[in-house]
């Protein structure tokens, strides 16, 4: 329990780095977000007065503190460009993100897990050499070329979605989840190739190890073997992989977003950049990093538990 507290702040800790560092960079960037607003209507009197009511003139250790305070609060402060509370915006955007990350990862999971045992099963054989060619040629494909190959087949060739044609969540559930598959799709291939691999060259090297042969030698078959003898040791070094690959998903969704035309944080966060929409940029940057260390933290947790040696350190 200790231990778990002790990991929680550091988690925190890390989180208030992290929004520090976001705050910090962009106050002292080149730009000026009151320019930035007033484009062609800027002058020095107008560029004053509107950084006066941004609170841009205030000292930098009075404004960082104010802000994190209202982000501890839930209150991300207002969009320069909409006008809107910033709360309001990412509120709306993170549930479509969200959703294609975790979608992206159960795609994953629903064909890596099987291959990399049926690979390690049938260690050598035509079916291995085949999966392991196959999975080369995916890892070396970018996740977005891989979205622009799915969207000309599946969207273009065969029509089983029209590239585009988002639906929102409020509209239709159904007709969400499914818009979502194909870009899901695109982020899993190739995390799913990488897993794998690292899952069927983990489960080799306890194939050698004694007690597998032990396992063996008291006439199990080889399925029995891999599914009650070795999958449980070789998931240790997968589950981290698996952290860090959702972490990469987390990220990732951003380009696949704008290949399918999807509304998510991605959309929001480029058109906040180009114009100088800080309080948008800064909540949505800190709002990925809190999940991406939260996801670290809970992969702690779980290979905790998984791995009774780490709980005895």
């Amino acid at each position: 329990m200790k231990l778990f507290v002790r990991k929680f702040i550091s988690m925190l800790i890390t989180v208030l780095a992290v929004a520090f560092l976001v705050f910090l960079a962009f106050a002292v960037i080149p730009g000026d977000p009151a320019t930035a607003q007033l484009g062609t209507q800027a002058t020095p009197e107008r560029v004053e007065a509107l950084r006066e009511e941004m609170g841009l003139n205030r000292p930098f250790p009075v404004r960082f503190a104010e802000w994190a305070f209202g982000m501890l609060h839930g209150d991300m402060g207002t969009s320069y460009s909409y006008g809107t509370p910033v709360s309001e915006l990412v509120g709306d955007k993170l549930p479509i993100t969200l959703t294609l990350t975790l979608m992206a990862f159960v795609i994953m999971l629903i064909i890596a897990v099987p291959l990399g045992l049926y690979t390690a099963g049938h260690e050598g054989g035509a079916a291995d050499h085949a999966v392991m060619a196959v999975n080369q040629v995916i890892m070396a494909v970018p996740p977005f070329f891989s979205g622009i190959l799915i969207t000309l087949a599946f969207g273009l060739l065969l029509h089983l979605f029209t590239p585009g044609g988002y639906v929102s969540y409020t509209q239709s559930i159904p007709g969400f989840l499914g818009y979502l598959f194909f870009p899901s799709l695109a982020i899993a291939l190739p995390r799913a190739a990488m897993t794998v691999k690292l899952l069927r060259s983990c489960l080799i090297g306890e194939k050698r190890l004694d007690y597998a042969r032990t396992a063996y030698s008291r006439g199990n078959s080889t399925k029995q073997v891999l599914y009650h003898h070795l999958l449980k040791n070789a998931m240790i070094p997968v589950i981290t992989f698996l952290g860090m690959t959702l972490s990469d998903m987390v990220a990732g969704s951003i380009v696949i977003e704008q290949v399918f035309n999807i509304p998510g944080l991605g959309r929001i966060l480029l058109t906040s950049i180009s114009n100088r929409d800080y309080p948008v940029v800064e909540a949505v940057i800190v709002l990925l990093a809190f999940l991406i260390i939260f996801i670290n933290f809970l992969v702690d947790c779980i290979y905790r538990r998984v791995d009774p040696r780490v709980r005895v350190q």
